[in-house]
């Protein structure tokens, strides 16, 4: 899996009706009935007058992973769980993008390297 922690801290938040935000600084998005749903980084959010849902840190699976695969997800979420931590998932095209709390971001990293020790 090779987890890899990318610098800074990320939030998720929903911006308010009608308000524009610059697309070079979405992580992600995701359309919902209530609204849309945005991953930026902290220090953007603060910019713009986001407020933050959950503050996280970023870890990409650097090993490249198919959408279609199966299992993946499961393991990886099984290995944080038993460990206490709550894990929102983004998958690329390419790569799987694990959003955590940020305070737990290196038990994070320290379970994923179990796991990709015992596969």
């Amino acid at each position: 899996m090779h987890p890899v922690l990318n610098p800074g801290i990320f939030v998720f938040a929903t911006p308010r009706t009608g308000e524009t935000l610059d697309p070079d600084r979405i992580v992600a998005s995701m359309r919902e009935p209530e609204g849309v749903s945005v991953i930026v980084d902290a220090d953007y959010a603060q910019q713009v007058n986001l407020v933050p849902i959950l503050r996280c840190a970023w870890i990409t699976l650097s090993v490249h992973s198919a959408l279609d695969a199966v299992g993946l997800t499961a393991a990886f979420a099984k290995a944080l769980a038993d460990k206490g931590i709550s894990c929102n998932v983004v998958a690329g095209a390419r790569h799987d993008h694990l959003f955590v709390p940020e305070h737990q971001a290196q038990a994070a990293i320290d379970a994923l390297d179990a796991l990709q020790r015992t596969a």
